[in-house]
């Protein structure tokens, strides 16, 4: 993904504590895990599994060099829409709606050169941006203008004028969810169009994770709008009823016992440790000394949701070459972790581990402490949304890296009761974009998808992995993260298969804006 980004350095010296927790990505992309090592409540805070990071970062010097060099590359204009709230009923309120604009490679409406088109996940438009360096990168070869729009209810496109407004209570966030955001999409590029008098212009959607999801499923609601789909490490299968809910754990717990069997037992072991040291307020203060956090835990439940959430994200980042999307990491992020380990005995638990919490939030070496509260960009809104609509089940084997955990739709509903005063709507996704025998749906109305996943990444489990037709097609490569594909191109770095995936990617695109011109011409004969 484009331009190294800048993270927030971590606070040195608060001691406040969110009272609203974003993460223990729900992708992210989510759903509700109880900590469950002995004795969690029904309406304990459920963690949401995300593939993006909620956590503070730290600012690596010879990233940011790198980004510098970047910027030149990597330029836009940011612009407002004024966006309609409700594009299901009569309502005239609007809001102004963020996306940002980048023609520095555009041949022209008269060209009928492509519009490349990023679907905003959950987060600051900006970060996407910013790490999506492949739409960039081919950008010259098609003369492409490139449009990022920001997802409504996150960065700065907020309803109602402010993030306290929006979030405000159940009504106001009543307008948070994939429907509203696909016609967002589909109105703004529309209105764009018409402005730059590019109506003959065809849209090319792209997008990772949650942003994977929606350049899907909007291409499969409004094929008159884009003539294909890159659909990145989207967990489009990932609902009840439809994939597994115990692929998420099996995928990370075989990446660590494939970096080290003694790294995984101590991982295993440590839940126990956290929870009966965790016990007693002495004990608290102690596990916040030993892993060095800015302020005092005040519960075990919040070094448990921190420690996963490494775990979890660095299998998501698992990365040949250093990075920094989620954290500032070098390659191959797990195996650094457990190499971490190895100079303690495996005794000693929870030194092990927060010598390995060390380098995934902290490789850079320039931290004091940890805010393990700290959500610099803005994603708290996904907790309604998988309150609502993206329910997406994980379940814990006995096996797993993690405590043994099973599903309970009841639990989750009442925690979102609880919070919200709503209930979920655990298969509406699946009812509106067909995740049920997916081949069937897709085979008979779709056309012109690309999913691409890697196996390293958990939320491969919930992706399609194989191909459906000739033009709904599933690249797969087994030794992929997280939408690595999306990352910039370097061809000192990228490994020989991800250069065959990413030269399949432009093949179909290739062959989707060949099929367009060709109908057009051919049109345009037939009226003459």
């Amino acid at each position: 993904m484009a331009r190294i980004e800048t993270h927030p350095t971590v606070s040195r010296s608060s001691n406040s504590r969110s009272t609203k927790k974003t993460w223990s990505w729900c992708v992210v992309l989510s759903l509700a895990l109880l900590y469950a090592t002995g004795g969690a409540t029904a309406l304990q805070r459920p963690r949401f599994p995300r593939p993006l990071n909620a956590f503070g970062r730290s600012v690596d010097t010879k990233l940011q060099q790198a980004r510098s060099k970047l910027e030149t590359a990597y330029k836009w204009e940011t612009r407002w829409h004024e966006q309609i709230l409700d594009h299901f009923s009569s309502r005239n309120t609007t809001f102004k709606q963020k996306y940002l604009f980048a023609n520095q490679h555009w041949a022209g409406a008269e060209k009928q050169a492509p519009i490349f088109l990023y679907c905003g996940n959950e987060g600051n438009i900006e970060w996407f941006a910013e790490n999506s360096g492949f739409i960039w990168d081919i950008a010259p070869r098609y003369g492409a203008l490139l449009v990022f729009p920001e997802h409504r209810y996150y960065g700065d496109s907020m309803p109602f004028g402010s993030q306290e407004a929006a979030y405000k209570d159940a009504e106001s966030l009543a307008y948070l969810n994939s429907e509203q955001a696909l016609a967002d999409f589909v109105t703004l590029i529309s209105d764009l169009k018409r402005r730059l008098s590019a109506e003959a212009s065809p849209v090319v959607l792209f997008g990772g994770s949650y942003g994977g999801m929606l350049a899907a499923w909007m291409r499969l609601k409004y094929p008159h709008i884009a003539i294909g789909a890159l659909s990145s490490s989207a967990p489009i299968l990932q609902f009840e009823d439809v994939a597994s809910p115990y692929n998420f754990a099996d995928i990370v717990t075989k990446n660590f016992r494939s970096a080290s069997e003694s790294c995984y037992r101590t991982i295993k072991a440590s839940w126990d440790v956290i929870q009966s040291l965790g016990a007693t307020n002495e004990g608290l203060r102690k596990l916040s000394s030993q892993f060095h956090l800015c302020g005092e835990l005040q519960e075990s439940s919040e070094l448990a949701d921190w420690t996963s959430a490494a775990y979890d994200f660095s299998s998501m980042v698992n990365y040949p070459f250093p990075a920094d999307f989620l954290q500032n990491l070098p390659a191959y992020p797990i195996k650094e972790m457990c190499k971490a380990m190895d100079p303690f005995p495996e005794e000693e638990v929870l030194p092990r581990i927060a010598a390995a919490m060390n380098v995934y939030y902290n490789y850079s070496g320039n931290l004091e402490c940890f805010d393990i509260a700290d959500d610099p960009h803005g994603m708290n809104g996904w907790d309604w949304q998988c309150c609502t609509e993206m329910v997406m089940p994980l379940s814990y084997s006995k096996t797993s890296l993690y405590p043994p955990y099973e599903w309970s739709f009841e639990d989750f509903a009442e925690w979102c009761q609880s919070t919200y005063g709503v209930k979920p709507r655990s298969h509406w996704i699946v009812e509106e974009f067909g995740a049920n025998d997916i081949e069937a749906v897709l085979k008979r109305f779709g056309s012109n998808i690309v999913f691409s996943n890697g196996l390293v990444d958990p939320w491969s489990g919930g992706g399609v992995l194989k191909n459906i037709s000739s033009s709904i097609v599933a690249l797969v490569t087994t030794e992929g993260a997280h939408h690595i594909d999306l990352r910039p191109i370097d061809s000192s770095l990228d490994p020989h298969w991800l250069v065959e995936q990413r030269n399949a990617e432009l093949a179909f695109i290739d062959k989707w804006l060949r099929e367009f011109h060709a109908d057009r011409a051919k049109s345009s004969a037939e009226v003459s």
